[in-house]
């Protein structure tokens, strides 16, 4: 199996998704603000691998604090945690893994544990075990949504390497697979900074599942062709009624799945869920800088000066999603009454 990320001697261990595929070479942060460079740079990306990214870079930060007074210990923590949250806006899952930390502290000092540090560090991996455990329960129950023999397109990357392992919408591919369904996958390029034909596409060599990549604007000319079954995507945060933010060009693709008749899936964990917002109209789109669209490392692909607009994700309205697959199951119409049991499931 991948493994993204993992603690390993006080520091936290990532794959450095910015050399893939052409290298695969292990990035090693001691430091929190190592951490949060490597989730601005897109070192780790991917919503749930982003939340245990932010966990162990907390934990990380808590390790660097001198003995002190429970509200003194409290305070500096806070401030690492808001260092940690500033780092990308979009992604639900880096401020809910931000909320366990604190409150995982919360409960330590209330025990008067002399190490709140080491409980910090407990909780931080104990993230890490349960995400991977929790994408291979959604894989498991998304993989009944795939039949035997369906091609089945992906955008962006929302595999093993935008979780702790395993994966999201490629976890339930790979559940799939497992089980002895032949399928095939056609990977979305994803501009501008090519997560899937870089790293999707490295995950479907590396797991030996058939797959052809093609460029974003193809997919639409696919799918009148008949050669699309089925769209599966992960998601980086979604609202109360059951719309999704996911990386741009998602919203483009359910529309065409729409107008093909053709079902269109997320994949995300109750992480991803964010039932304070009552819209997706509400949910922060990261805009990111221009030369991820006018270069592409380090050679010029458009006119210097060139005036650029690089929204990093997009949203598609609950009317477009076929299904959302959680560790919970499969809401199969994802709009806000459906939303609203899962949040009451979620509370017992």
């Amino acid at each position: 199996m991948i493994r993204t990320l993992f603690w390993k001697n006080n520091s936290v261990v990532m794959i450095d998704q910015n050399a893939l595929p052409q290298i695969e070479r292990p990035v090693v942060c001691a430091d929190y603000r190592q951490v949060i460079a490597a989730i601005r740079d897109l070192t780790v990306r991917g919503a749930p691998a982003i939340g245990v990214a932010a966990a162990m870079g907390a934990a990380l930060g808590a390790l660097t604090l001198p003995p002190q007074p429970p509200e003194a210990f409290r305070d500096k923590f806070q401030a690492i945690c808001d260092e940690i949250a500033a780092a990308r806006p979009t992604a639900r899952n880096l401020f809910w893994a931000l909320e366990r930390m604190k409150k995982r502290l919360d409960e330590v000092l209330r025990g008067q544990t002399k190490n709140p540090a080491a409980a910090l560090v407990q909780e931080a991996r104990r993230m890490c075990a349960e995400d991977i455990a929790v994408n291979r329960e959604m894989g498991r129950r998304g993989s009944e949504l795939l039949s035997d023999g369906d091609h089945v397109l992906t955008h962006c990357n929302a595999g093993a390497l935008a979780t702790a392992g395993y994966g999201t919408a490629l976890g339930v591919i790979r559940a799939a697979v497992a089980e002895g369904k032949k399928l095939h996958v056609y990977v979305d390029e994803t501009r501008p900074v090519l997560q899937g034909a870089r790293l999707t596409a490295w995950e479907m060599k590396k797991e030996k599942i058939p797959a052809t990549l093609i460029c974003d604007n193809m997919a639409g000319m696919l799918m009148r062709q008949g050669k699309i079954d089925k769209v599966i995507v992960g998601a980086d945060r979604i609202a109360a009624n059951g719309d999704a933010a996911n990386k741009i060009g998602t919203y483009a693709l359910a529309v065409l799945a729409r107008a093909h008749r053709i079902p269109f899936y997320i994949a995300a964990p109750l992480s991803t869920f964010d039932f304070s917002l009552t819209t997706g109209a509400e949910i922060p789109i990261e805009e990111r800088q221009a030369d991820e669209v006018t270069t592409f490392r380090g050679v010029a692909a458009a006119p210097q000066g060139m005036a650029v607009y690089n929204p990093a994700f997009d949203v598609t309205p609950a009317r477009l999603i076929s299904a959302i697959v959680t560790e919970k199951g499969i809401l199969t119409k994802p709009g806000r009454a459906a939303i609203a049991r899962l949040k009451r499931s979620v509370a017992l």
